[in-house]
């Protein structure tokens, strides 16, 4: 798994806090319902400043749990309107996701379509309920993987996908993934990677980086030295400066394509 269930997102750098979340504001959670009549759980954190575009957060293999709803808020507070999606109402019902959620057994039983058929119920949700139209993807290992996938899907009509250690090599989970679909892909993208990340290695990010640049997808490709998989996670003090640059990395690309969009 990507991190321990009592990990928590890194703070954001203070000159980064936009939209203080007033009065205790959290997100709050939803259930939604997807085109195939399945329903699944979501959590919302609307920024009182609501600047474009709005992000749908794509957890790690465990889903819906308390890294990513407490992420959702940061990202309102930094003034964008957040959704963090659990992508396993079909086998395992509603979430949020406990400490004691068999996750592994649910992955095996989630399928690409579904995933981008939930995020589409997201994005309608997201801007049904705070009006914004751009709409950038973020995801997280296998929600990193996810995020660069939607970007193959033109009905999603996502403006930019992000993904922070994505998987990128699936030719062993039995369907193609984004080395093999890098061509597909609508860009702007920006992955962030650990240089010391045991999963995903140099050679595939370099690989992936190689395939984007051939097919003309605009991107950016960032390797933290030294950074072990999973990086993103306040109680890592050791990788606090790689932190704090992806957050300005995230938001200035969130920054780019929001006002790329309100031309």
């Amino acid at each position: 798994m990507c991190f321990d269930f009592d990990a928590l997102p890194p703070e954001l750098p203070a000159d980064l806090v936009r939209a203080p979340m007033a009065g205790g504001a959290g997100a709050k959670l939803l259930a939604l319902t997807s085109s195939d009549a399945a329903t699944f759980s979501a959590a919302l954190a609307e920024s009182p400043q609501g600047s474009a575009p709005g992000v749908v957060i794509l957890p790690d293999v465990r889903g819906l749990y308390r890294f990513y709803v407490e992420l959702a808020e940061r990202f309102a507070e930094a003034g964008h309107h957040a959704i963090a999606i659990d992508y396993f109402g079909r086998t395992a019902g509603p979430g949020p996701r406990g400490e004691d959620f068999d996750w592994m057994t649910h992955v095996r039983q989630t399928r690409v379509e579904e995933v981008q058929i939930d995020v589409s119920a997201a994005i309608v949700a997201l801007r049904e309920r705070t009006g914004v139209e751009s709409v950038v993807t973020v995801g997280f290992c296998f929600g990193g993987l996810q995020s660069f996938l939607a970007g193959t899907n033109p009905e999603l009509g996502l403006d930019a996908e992000v993904g922070f250690y994505a998987a990128l090599d699936t030719s062993s989970r039995g369907f193609p993934g984004p080395l093999e679909r890098a061509a597909e892909i609508r860009g702007p993208l920006l992955g962030l990677f650990g240089g010391a990340d045991q999963h995903i290695t140099f050679d595939q990010v370099m690989d992936f980086d190689r395939r984007l640049d051939e097919a003309g997808v605009e991107h950016e490709i960032h390797v933290y030295e030294g950074a072990p998989h999973s990086f993103f996670d306040r109680s890592y003090d050791e990788h606090a400066e790689a932190c704090a640059d992806a957050w300005r990395r995230v938001l200035g690309f969130l920054d780019q394509v929001g006002a790329r969009t309100a031309v």
